[in-house]
């Protein structure tokens, strides 16, 4: 019986260099693969490998290399188009422990394969239980010791024997967490720089009429001037727009590095493999009929980015506008269309491409110059996750400007940008919904929760694209504001009310305007700008210049560039009602840094003045982390979920078997015997037993040293724990994440076995946020009068009595507060089973410290966010108006303040309003604790804390529920580095 595929394992991964490769598990079929990959080696690095020479393979080490478990012995290939090109296995030598080795081939060694399929292999032996790798290298091999030190991981090694002996903890640290972001930041930066900025461009497609989709990219090209050779390909014309063509893009001569691809859809992939027989590196697809038009599109289409992604290749598209790149080195115009801005400082993307066209000749009309512009159309492959990765490091961008219809991994998205925005600003459009052909999934939260959670990383969203140009043109050529102290300098009396009144709707704070009357010229606008500008009472100035009969505007604009010139103080403009980056308030023949804004309307600089305003409140913050609490027992809480989930499931896990050469055959090992547990588990012992014994890696010559070597389910039913009437879950092959059983595992030790998402599971609340230093309010659920009044002697007067029900908070007559006798108790308790019925399920709980302000405090793990923290207020109305703000956990102390402040009824948890003033900071301290619970538990699907009184001395929790589920998968964003 074979072993089940691990098909979670398969990821499309981005190298160093910017190309792609594929990794997955080993299968017994990639025995020629194997084969070929090994012929293709040098004998240096075949040496590091296995410690002395070895020409071939023989059939039994084939055999035993490509038949693994995937539980004590697993194997990990990287493949580019249909080759293997590294190979990277664990065997488990005892419990927790594995040897380690893998194996690159020469052409691609420093590309950064054998960094990403350690990381990989990491994971998966996480999963099976096995918390260290050891591997025996030669002294000779400093470069394989790099990598494996390289990791971030806790690392030791001693020399015996002649080799040197690495242990790594596989325990993620810091640091090996900051080495897979960076590595997974350049990678990701170098492909798209790769795509923007070739050396030369096929266009494939292009027809000999005027007009057609191919023929309108080449002539953009050649109307960019272009600073490569570009390509026509036509299979019968000799040349297309007085360039020469080529039948195919093999038949071209030179090297291509970005092909763009107008052929009809059915044809698409055909190209594909064309191009990547060709060797290129990118592709822009602008054919449509994919996705946009249902299912057959949208296979197809993930069919264009499997096929690209195996050969090496991204993809921009399908069904996109193009893309552009305005460095002069570059002068890139591979879009349909004909007007592309200036050379400027703002990096444009734009997910729809019917919109790319009317957006650029948008920011062309508002004199505004872009660095870089991408449509990515239906984002079958790079999105605007790639775009921030590259802008980021690219020096030519300091405003990003996002126009977004679908994010197709949220949690990575929002990671990026918190990052980003601490250095350039990033402002957003974010439509509703999500298009037919977008590689993507529906968002699940409100809009205002993903708004919230925007604001938590530093993004500017705004409405429509009207105000993402107001807000771009701003921070594109004037300073941030230090704070919200608004100046007015104006030539209209009502003009400069406008504003004011415009800055106070918006939350800043105007000095009276500065009327100079409407016969004022140049000298007096320089007067009172430089006046208002040197005033420390002033963050911002706001001029308006629109004059009742035509005067010396390109005066009055010469007088204002000066005065600002070197100003650390914005300056905005309503001249003339101009539109956009007038002429006379250019700072140079184009717009640069000093250059003044123009606004239509007073109202509309304002509205993007205040946008600044709070992004540069965000940056000021200091960018903290996570804070590290003491308290808290992660060994218990998880051992808490393993135990829950556990009694939810059927008593026998499925019996793992491997394959018939693992398991039933005395070949299982070139040895001719079954592996014993305590066996070198380099890959497999030599045919000759006195051979020099194989390194558990290797590492030839290379750069790096890489060589050889949703919460219920639809009846909204929940699982207790224990339950034995309920619907077990299924295990098919290839689930990705770990339940709470395990399973024995060769070598000993215990693996835990994996399923599909599982239902929900009701744990105990309390016990899992007492692991986080957290206690709730005890009660005693009671079930007749008598009982009550003993339970309310227990717990001391005076007490409450409740409905238990979990949704009893949210109605009315539900409660009785501040009962004092056993008599008091009793008559309550009467009153309820006269209401509600003899069956009503009734608790009894010691009344709160009093007065406080009640709150409700919600996770919900979120599938494309992953672990969403809410918080609101509990009062009937907060409740009725939907008042809640949300954080993406874990939450640093600024988070959970803000969070607390962002909801509308904030006021009256400081003492407004007539609330006593209350102890927010505990209020900030239980979010702190509940975020990283959520972010340290994936398996915990919903936590609901209500009602949190907030007292003046700390908080009390009254009620809490826990959820807890088996994963699908690893969140979005967690895990080892993949292409989503």
């Amino acid at each position: 019986m074979e072993a089940q595929y691990p098909a979670h394992w398969e990821a499309d991964v981005v190298l160093a260099d910017g190309g792609t490769a594929h990794l997955r598990p080993i299968r017994p079929a990639d025995a020629d693969r194997l084969r070929a990959f090994y012929s293709r080696l040098s004998d240096e690095s075949i040496y590091f490998r296995f410690f002395g020479p070895r020409p071939r393979l023989s059939d039994r080490e084939v055999r035993w290399f490509t038949n693994v478990d995937y539980v004590g012995r697993v194997a990990l290939i990287a493949t580019i188009g249909a080759d293997m090109v590294a190979v990277i296995r664990y065997d488990r030598t005892g419990p927790g422990e594995a040897e380690v080795a893998f194996l690159v081939e020469d052409a691609h060694q420093g590309r950064g394969v054998a960094s990403v399929l350690l990381e990989h292999l990491a994971a998966t032996a996480r999963e099976r239980g096995i918390e260290r790798f050891v591997a025996d290298v030669l002294p000779a091999n400093m470069k394989m010791m790099g990598v494996l030190r390289q990791a971030g991981y806790t690392a030791e090694s001693r020399f015996a024997d002649g080799v040197v002996r690495m242990t790594l903890d596989l325990t993620p640290t810091e640091t090996s967490t900051e080495v897979t972001m960076a590595r997974e930041h350049r990678a990701e930066a170098r492909s798209i720089a790769r795509l923007l900025a070739p050396g030369s461009v096929a266009v494939i497609g292009v027809s000999r009429e005027p007009g057609g989709v191919g023929q309108t990219v080449l002539r953009n090209l050649l109307a960019a001037d272009f600073t490569g050779p570009v390509y026509p390909v036509h299979r019968e014309a000799r040349a297309v727009a007085g360039v020469r063509a080529y039948p195919s893009i093999g038949a071209i001569d030179d090297e291509v590095d970005l092909a763009v691809v107008a052929v009809p859809a059915g044809s698409v992939l055909d190209v594909v493999e064309e191009c990547a027989a060709k060797g290129v590196h990118g592709l822009v697809v602008v054919s449509s009929g994919f996705g946009e038009l249902g299912e057959e599109g949208r296979a197809r289409q993930d069919e264009l980015a499997r096929i690209a992604r195996a050969h090496g290749l991204r993809v921009v598209g399908p069904n996109c506008l193009g893309i552009a790149n305005t460095d002069p080195a570059v002068k890139l115009n591979a879009t349909l269309a004909a007007t592309v801005p200036g050379r400027g400082t703002v990096g444009f993307f734009s997910q729809s491409g019917a919109l790319g066209t009317a957006l650029l000749q948008r920011v062309a009309q508002r004199g505004m110059g872009i660095s870089s512009f991408v449509s990515a159309g239906n984002r079958a492959d790079v999105s605007g996750n790639d775009l921030l990765q590259y802008w980021e490091e690219n020096d030519a961008t300091e405003v990003i400007l996002l126009y977004l219809e679908s994010l197709g991994n949220p949690r990575k998205f929002t990671r990026l940008a918190r990052r980003i925005s601490r250095s350039k600003p990033i402002v957003v459009v974010k439509s509703g919904g999500t298009p037919s052909g977008h590689s993507a999934q529906e968002l699940g939260l409100p809009d205002s929760a993903i708004s919230s959670l925007f604001e938590q990383a530093g993004l500017i969203r705004v409405d429509d694209l009207i105000q993402l140009f107001d807000v771009g043109q701003l921070l594109a050529y004037q300073p941030l504001p230090a704070g919200p102290r608004v100046a007015v300098i104006t030539n209209s009396d009502a003009l400069g009310l406008l504003a004011a009144d415009a800055c106070v709707a918006a939350g800043l704070s105007p000095r009276p305007p500065v009327n100079l009357g409407a016969a004022a010229g140049p000298s007096e606008f320089g007067t009172g700008l430089a006046g208002e500008l040197a005033s420390p009472e002033v963050d911002a100035a706001v001029v308006i210049y629109m004059p009742p009969i035509p005067g010396d505007a390109a005066g009055v604009a010469a007088e204002l560039l000066r005065v600002s010139k070197g100003a650390s103080k914005p300056v905005l403009a309503t001249f003339e009602g101009y539109l956009g980056m007038h002429p006379h308030l250019r700072a140079g023949p184009a717009p640069e840094r000093g250059s003044i804004p123009s606004y239509a309307a007073p109202e509309e600089a304002v509205r993007a003045l205040a946008q600044a305003v709070r992004y540069a409140r965000w940056r000021a913050e200091p960018a903290a982390p996570p804070p590290e609490l003491e308290d808290v027992d992660t060994a218990r809480v998880r051992a808490l979920a393993t135990e829950t989930l556990a009694g939810a499931l059927p008593p026998e896990p499925p019996e793992t078997t491997g394959t018939p050469e693992t398991a039933d055959s005395a070949e299982a090992s070139p040895e001719g015997g079954k592996r014993s547990p305590d066996a070198s588990a380099a890959d497999g012992p030599l045919e000759d037993s006195s051979a020099p014994r194989p390194s558990s890696a290797g590492g030839g010559s290379s750069a790096e040293g890489e060589a050889a070597g949703g919460v219920s389910p639809e009846d909204g039913s929940v699982v207790r724990s224990g339950d034995t009437e309920g619907t077990p879950h299924p295990r098919p092959s290839g689930s990705p994440y770990r339940t709470g059983a395990t399973e024995d595992v060769p070598g000993g030790g215990r693996a835990p076995y994996f399923a599909a998402a599982g239902p929900p599971v009701e744990a105990d609340a309390a016990e899992l946020l007492a692991c986080y230093g957290l206690t709730v309010w005890p009660a005693e659920a009671v079930g007749s009068a008598d009982e009550a009044a003993r339970a309310a002697e227990r717990l001391g007067w005076p007490v409450v009595l409740k409905v238990a029900d979990p949704e009893a908070s949210r109605r009315a007559g539900t409660v009785r507060l501040g009962l004092p006798t056993a008599d008091a108790v009793r008559h309550a308790y009467d009153e309820f089973t006269r209401q509600l019925g003899d069956g009503v399920e009734l608790a009894v709980q010691r009344m709160a410290p009093q007065p406080a302000v009640p709150t409700v405090v919600s996770v919900v793990d979120d599938p494309a966010f992953g672990p969403v923290v809410s918080f609101g207020l509990g009062e009937v109305a907060a409740r009725l108006l939907r008042d809640r703000g949300f954080r993406l956990a874990p939450l640093t102390r600024e988070d959970a303040a803000g969070l607390v402040r962002s909801v509308r009824a904030a006021p009256l948890l400081f003492g407004e309003y007539g609330y006593p003033p209350v102890a927010v900071d505990a209020l900030e301290d239980l979010l702190v604790r509940v975020s990283r619970l959520a972010h340290d538990l994936p398996e915990l699907a919903r936590l609901d804390l209500d009602q949190v009184l907030v007292g003046e001395e700390g908080v009390t929790i009254l009620d809490a529920r826990a959820v807890l589920r088996t994963p699908a998968g690893p969140r979005l964003d967690g895990g080892p580095r993949r292409l989503s």
